[in-house]
């Protein structure tokens, strides 16, 4: 960058990166939360996977779409489907896209403007404030009930599906 005239320039020459000096021996991890071996699996850990908080970001472009019954509150909805959708990414080993949300928003009904009332009672039950952070119980409820293989399948399938049977896209008894 260019300086006034009046302001002295100094005679050293400008410094430049050094690299420090090699270390003997190869790096190993050793800090206390290192995982060793693959990632943990079990009861409420979930499904991870790569960027998953994205799908916060993509549920909001469905906001306006949302079909919901009296009593139902979208920040619910889009709780749940967020966190649908990153057990679908998850699954998939992959991060979240718009066709997760998609799935997601669909087994639950949550764009079909004349969903089965059996559906809406129950979504009006499981749903009620999953989006407040300390109903995390309530939330892996929600998402456990939606099966992996049916969330294994082409956003395309799993829509056809729902069409010809909304029970057959949950496990209630999970």
């Amino acid at each position: 960058m260019s300086a006034p005239e009046h302001v002295p320039t100094s005679s050293r020459p400008a410094r430049s990166y050094s690299s420090p000096p090699r270390r003997a021996g190869s790096w190993t991890p050793g800090r206390p939360g290192e995982l060793v071996g693959r990632q943990p699996e079990g009861e409420r850990l979930g499904t991870p996977g790569p960027d998953q908080g994205y799908a916060l970001v993509i549920v909001e472009q469905f906001r306006d779409q949302l079909r919901l019954a009296q009593g139902e509150h979208a920040s619910d909805a889009l709780a749940a489907a967020a966190a649908i959708a990153m057990k679908r990414s998850g699954l998939m080993g992959r991060a979240p896209v718009v066709h997760d949300v998609t799935a997601a928003l669909t087994v639950w009904g949550l764009l079909d403007g004349s969903a089965p009332a059996e559906l809406v009672a129950l979504r009006r039950q499981m749903f009620e404030e999953v989006h407040l952070p300390h109903q995390y119980d309530a939330l892996r409820e929600v998402v456990d009930a939606v099966p992996a293989h049916v969330l294994s399948q082409p956003h395309g399938v799993i829509a056809a599906q729902y069409a010809r049977d909304w029970r057959s896209c949950l496990d209630l008894n999970a």
